[in-house]
């Protein structure tokens, strides 16, 4: 493996979604060990409804290996479940109830974001959708306490398929005037952009000037500023196919020179990248964190062997890898302890 360096330009943080099976703190000491500078996680079962009733007791000792590897923002992503955009008023209110679980859990966590797919409208429209959608995340915030370690909701655009919101930034701006017209703080919402899902979803990013375009229309639309955090995926879907289908890094339909602008671009500074692309548990974390430091460097990329493109990752509690659009069921089975 190249020797890398310790972050990316400008000090921007690079993490991955990553097992906490063994722990978090094992899952803290393997994101260090990769080179990695920060990590993403679940703070609980994501595909089940039930919270755990007291957090982890290895937190504190999770903290202080936080703070002493240097490590974060740490982001939580959310339960798999929750759909805040759909029609069902049970599903709904289960859906409130299990984010602002995660957002009361962060802290305990040293978490920054709790990273949320925006959800599907489920054949009611796109109106609909964005109405309850905004409704939801005012009426979460406004049952989560703000304070100093409070944890910011990170909507996640989609790639459209399964009446998916927030496929277009136009979309994305318009789910943030909802949130706003319901009486939400905007201010602790941003935005989490995901490179697999803008692809599939017909958002263009596979060069330089794709990405500058890209990042001034969202610039124009709500701020950059907004953009707190990128999933950087590869796509092993063609574009503009709404099919979410993640790759490694420089072995998809993306390519490295989109991702360099994304990851070396100045207007992107302040944003924290995570992977989630496959094998997270097989050993590819270290190799896709190599291979984003290279890319961002202008390194060539070592080749990966002809099992590693075809690779696929199940709905395990390792990480959210190659994962359909929209909720899961609604599985009520309790999470583990």
């Amino acid at each position: 493996m190249p020797k890398m360096p310790s972050s990316l330009p400008d000090g921007r943080r690079l993490g991955a979604h990553l097992p906490v099976a063994s722990g978090t703190v094992a899952a803290l000491e393997r994101a260090h060990a990769i080179g990695a500078t920060t990590l993403q996680i679940f703070a609980d079962n994501p595909t089940a409804w039930r919270r755990r009733s007291e957090p982890p007791a290895e937190l504190p000792a999770f903290r202080e290996r936080l703070a002493a590897l240097d490590m974060g923002p740490v982001a939580i992503h959310a339960s798999y479940l929750i759909n805040l955009a759909g029609p069902d008023d049970a599903f709904w209110d289960r859906s409130v109830d299990v984010l602002a679980s995660e957002l009361r859990a962060a802290p305990a966590f040293g978490a920054r974001f709790v990273n949320v797919h925006i959800g599907s409208h489920r054949l009611t429209g796109l109106a609909e959708g964005i109405d309850r959608i905004g409704t939801g995340v005012a009426r979460v915030l406004g049952a989560v306490d703000v304070g100093p370690d409070a944890a910011l909701v990170a909507l996640e655009n989609s790639a459209g398929g399964g009446g998916g919101i927030g496929v277009s930034l136009e979309e994305l701006e318009a789910v943030l005037e909802s949130i706003a017209r319901h009486g939400g703080d905007v201010n602790r919402v941003v935005l989490c952009l995901d490179t697999a899902h803008l692809w599939a979803g017909g958002l263009a990013i596979g060069d330089e000037q794709a990405v500058d375009a890209l990042v001034d229309e969202l610039d124009a639309r709500v701020g950059v500023e907004r953009l707190a955090m990128i999933h950087l995926n590869d796509s092993k879907s063609p574009f503009g196919s709404r099919l979410d289908r993640h790759q490694h890094l420089g072995a998809g339909e993306i390519g490295v020179a989109g991702l360099r602008r994304l990851l070396t671009s100045r207007r992107l500074a302040r944003v924290t990248y995570y992977l989630e692309t496959p094998g997270m548990d097989e050993g590819y974390d270290a190799v896709n964190v190599a291979r984003a430091y290279a890319i961002a460097a202008g390194e060539p990329l070592e080749s990966l062997p002809p099992e590693a493109k075809t690779m696929r990752g199940g709905r395990s509690r390792g990480g959210p890898r190659e994962q359909p659009e929209g909720p899961r069921s609604q599985d009520s089975r309790p999470a583990p302890a």
